[in-house]
This record gives C-alpha cells, sequence and structure tokens, in this order.
C-alpha cells in the first residue's frame, strides 16, 4: 500500500520537475538570445518527418 502512495506522489512530483526544468530553459534562452532560439523537444524537422529543403512532411502526407 505504502508503494503505491509513494507512486501516486512522485509521478506528479516528476512531472512537475520537468515542467519547471522547461520553464529554466525558456527563461534562460530568452535572457540569452546569442545562443539561439529555445527549441522545444520534439519540435521541428527530425523527430517524425522526413525533412527535404527545408520544409517538413510528416510520414504518409504526400507533396
Amino acid at each position: 500500500m505504502w508503494q503505491y502512495l509513494v507512486a501516486m506522489l512522485l509521478v506528479p512530483l516528476l512531472l512537475v520537475g520537468w515542467l519547471v526544468i522547461q520553464q529554466i530553459g525558456r527563461n534562460f534562452a530568452r535572457s540569452h538570445p546569442e545562443l539561439g532560439a529555445y527549441r522545444e523537444e520534439g519540435g521541428g524537422c527530425g523527430k517524425s518527418c522526413g525533412c527535404k529543403g527545408g520544409s517538413c512532411q510528416r510520414k504518409g502526407e504526400s507533396d
């Protein structure tokens, strides 16, 4: 039973911790524009699309 309670507390805490880390990254990028734009994980080309000539096309889509 105690393992269930620990899990019920740990999972939301990990989620909140990840959100805090993302916000810290956004704030750092905002205060240091010389390092480039902040890129969200999985955003833009490179995760689940085929990049051709600067455009991003999702799998299953045609030109």
